[in-house]
């Protein structure tokens, strides 16, 4: 899928330097960025939805491990 971005001029000019240094792409760069995004994002979903699920049953645990 296409898709347009637009980048300030600084953040366009940081991201042209970067692709030189990696001898990529603009777009090689960014699909990377994005990809490398969205899946810290996911874990971090999973970790929260652990918690969320283990905080209720291990509370004393929890409680105990805050005070040490």
């Amino acid at each position: 899928m296409a898709m347009n971005v637009r980048f300030t001029d600084e953040e366009t000019e940081q991201l042209r330097e970067r692709a030189r240094v990696e001898g990529r792409s603009m777009g090689e760069v960014t699909r990377t960025a994005v990809r490398e995004y969205l899946q810290r994002q996911g874990h971090r979903d999973r970790v929260a939805d652990v918690l969320a699920e283990l905080a209720p049953r291990r509370r004393d645990l929890l409680r105990r491990l805050g005070e040490a």
